[in-house]
C-alpha cells in the first residue's frame, strides 16, 4: 500500500461481475503470445467523438484479462497485455514505439552513434521517480544489468544482447556511452524494447511498493485482481488528467463486455469481433478499432517431429485457406497473411508471392515425407479472440490433405507458458513491434521467445549482418533474404492480420485509434479523460 487508503476488492465492488464468476483468477492474454504487427499510420489518432476540452480528475476502470495469482507488477517480468499497460503506468523507458513502429523518446532526451555504429551516447532528459529522486544514467545501468541477468529470462534480455554492459558507463548523471558488441544501427529500437523498462537502481520491492517514473504512482496491487494507481503531478511528460487508473481483472471476455455495459468498468480491453458488430451502432459504448493489428498464426515447432521435416511444413502452408480463417475466426474484421510477421511494416517482403491453398501439393509433399497418414495435436485455447474458432476451421482444412488435427485445449492461465516449448503445432499471434526486434527476441539461436524452435546459425548471422549495415537500402535486402527463407521453410505459418478492438463507456476521450498494442499510444492512460 502506497499513499492513500485502501480500495475494496473488485469481486465486492463489483457484485454483478462475481455473480456471474466473471473475475475469476484464470486465463491469460500474452504479449509474447501476442506481437501485434500494425504498422501503417503516422501519427497516434485520438479517438473521433468529440468531447470538448479535456478535464482532470476522476477514476477510470479497466478490465484486461490477467494472469492469476501469480500476476507481478515487475516490469521486466511483463508478459500479458494487463501487464504491460500496468508497467507503463508505473513506469517509462528510454525510447517507444510509435504508430508507425519507429523509436520515439521518452526518458531518453536524444541519442547519437559514432560513425561505426558500435558505440551510442544517450542523453536522459530531466525526470523524477516518485519518491522525488532524480532518474540517472545510473538507474538505467542497473535497470538493463538486470534484464541482461543469464541467470532470469526476462523478455528483453534478447533485445539487450548487442549492449556490452560491462563496457557501457555512464558519462554524466544524465549522460550514458553504450558500447555495442558489434555494429547496430537499428539502436534506438533497443532502448524502446518491449519490458526494457527503467527502474531504481537496487530495487526490489516491486509489488508491495514500486517505485517507477511514469505518470502514474502506485496505491494498491491485488494479483489477480485488482490495481490502482494515483496521478503523479511530477511527470516529466506532464500530470494525467484522471486521479486514478483501476486495472480490473476479468478473463472471459464476456465479462469485459458485461462490465462495460453496466458501468462497471469504462475500458474494455480486446473485444471479439461478433462483439464488435453487436454494438457498434447502438450507442450505448463506442468501439475503437485499431486496424489489422494482430499477426493470427499456427506456430510449428521446428526441433521435433513432424515438423522438423520441410517438407511437412511446407505442406501446411499450403494446406491453409487463409481467407477462410480470417472469415470464420475473425469475423472477416482482418487481412489475409503470407506467413510473415509485420504486414506493412518497414522492410516486410511484400514483392513475395500470396501463399493459396493447393490440397493436392501438399499431399504430394507429406507423401515425400513418408506422413501421408499424419496425425498432429493442435494446442489451443480461449485465451485470445479467434483461437479456438481457427484450431477448428484449420482441422476441417487438414483434413481434406489427409491429415488429423486433434485439437487440445489448453488452461487460459498457462497457456503461453505451456505453448513455449511444449507441444509441436499451436495457435499463436503476435504484436507490434520492427520487423528487426521480431528476428531478434523471436528467431534467432538465443531468443528467449523463440516458440518455433528456430535456430540456424547463418540465420543468425545474416541478423547481425543486417544490424552492422549503415545503408538503409543495404539492410533491407539482407532483411529480405532472411524472410525469404522463413517464407520457404520457417516455423510460423501465419494466416492473418486481425484488427484490434478496444470497448469503451461513452463518457471516455483521448483513447488513441491508430496505436497497435506494445506501441506508446496503446493503453495509454494519461492522456485519457472522463468527459
Amino acid at each position: 500500500m502506497h499513499e492513500g487508503t485502501s480500495h475494496p476488492l473488485p469481486q465486492d465492488r463489483f457484485p454483478g461481475l462475481r455473480r456471474r464468476g466473471f473475475l475469476a483468477a484464470t486465463g491469460a492474454a500474452s504479449l509474447g503470445g501476442l506481437s501485434l504487427a500494425g504498422c501503417g499510420g503516422s501519427g497516434a489518432g485520438s479517438d473521433p467523438e468529440p468531447g470538448g476540452r479535456p478535464r482532470r480528475g476522476g477514476r477510470l476502470r479497466a478490465a484486461f484479462a490477467g494472469g492469476g495469482a501469480s500476476e507481478t507488477l515487475d516490469p521486466h517480468r511483463a508478459n500479458l497485455f494487463a501487464d504491460a499497460a500496468r508497467a507503463k503506468a508505473l513506469y517509462d523507458k528510454l525510447a517507444d514505439y510509435g504508430p508507425d513502429l519507429s523509436a520515439r523518446p521518452r526518458l531518453a532526451e536524444r541519442w547519437e552513434p559514432n560513425t561505426t555504429l558500435d558505440r551510442w551516447q544517450v542523453t536522459l532528459r530531466e525526470a523524477t521517480f516518485h519518491d522525488g529522486r532524480p532518474v540517472t544514467a545510473e538507474d538505467v545501468l542497473h535497470s538493463y544489468r538486470r534484464i541482461a541477468d543469464p541467470a532470469e529470462a526476462f523478455r528483453a534480455r534478447a533485445s539487450l544482447e548487442p549492449v556490452d554492459l560491462d563496457a557501457s558507463r555512464a558519462t554524466g548523471r544524465r549522460a550514458i556511452e553504450f558500447v555495442l558488441k558489434r555494429p547496430t544501427a537499428e539502436f534506438p529500437n533497443v532502448l524502446a524494447a518491449f519490458g526494457a523498462y527503467v527502474v531504481p537502481a537496487h530495487a526490489s520491492d516491486f509489488d508491495r511498493n514500486p517505485v517507477g517514473s511514469g505518470p502514474f504512482r502506485f496505491v494498491s496491487f491485488t494479483p489477480g485482481r485488482s490495481a490502482v494507481f494515483r496521478r503523479y503531478d511530477d511527470h516529466w511528460d506532464g500530470a494525467p488528467y484522471l486521479d486514478e487508473v483501476e486495472f480490473v481483472v476479468a478473463n472471459d471476455e464476456s465479462a469485459r463486455v458485461n462490465a462495460l455495459l453496466g458501468g462497471q468498468v469504462e475500458y474494455a480491453h480486446e473485444l471479439a469481433p461478433t462483439t464488435a458488430r453487436a454494438h457498434e451502432d447502438r450507442g450505448r459504448i463506442r468501439i475503437v478499432r485499431l486496424r489489422n493489428s494482430a499477426m493470427q498464426a499456427f506456430c510449428m515447432k521446428t526441433d521435433r517431429p513432424p515438423f522438423d521435416d520441410v517438407r511437412v511444413r511446407r505442406a501446411f502452408f499450403l494446406i491453409a485457406d487463409r481467407r477462410e480463417l480470417v472469415d470464420a475466426a475473425l469475423s472477416g474484421a482482418g487481412e489475409t497473411g503470407n506467413d510473415l510477421f509485420g504486414k506493412g511494416c518497414e522492410y516486410y517482403a511484400d514483392g513475395l508471392p500470396q501463399r493459396e491453398q493447393d490440397l493436392d501439393k501438399a499431399r504430394f509433399l507429406l507423401k515425400q515425407a513418408g506422413a501421408e497418414d499424419l496425425r498432429v495435436t493442435l494446442d489451443t485455447s480461449a485465451v485470445a479472440a479467434g483461437f479456438t474458432e481457427a484450431a477448428s476451421v484449420f482441422r476441417d482444412q487438414a483434413k481434406q490433405a489427409g491429415v488429423t488435427v486433434d485439437v487440445r485445449m489448453g488452461s487460459k492461465d498457462t497457456y503461453w507458458s505451456d505453448i513455449l516449448d511444449r507441444g509441436t503445432l499451436c495457435c499463436y499471434r503476435s504484436g507490434a513491434m520492427p520487423i528487426e526486434s521480431h528476428f531478434s527476441q523471436r528467431l534467432l539461436t538465443d531468443s528467449t521467445t523463440n516458440a518455433t524452435r528456430w535456430r540456424h546459425p547463418d540465420f543468425d548471422a545474416l541478423y547481425r549482418q543486417a544490424q552492422s549495415t549503415r545503408d538503409r537500402r543495404e539492410r533491407g535486402a539482407v532483411y529480405e533474404r532472411m524472410q525469404r527463407r522463413l517464407y520457404s521453410e520457417g516455423g510460423f505459418l501465419v494466416w492473418g492480420f486481425a484488427d484490434w478492438i478496444i470497448g469503451t463507456a461513452r463518457t471516455v476521450r483521448g483513447v488513441a485509434t491508430d496505436a497497435p498494442a506494445n506501441t506508446l499510444d496503446w493503453a495509454r492512460f494519461d492522456t485519457v479523460w472522463l468527459a
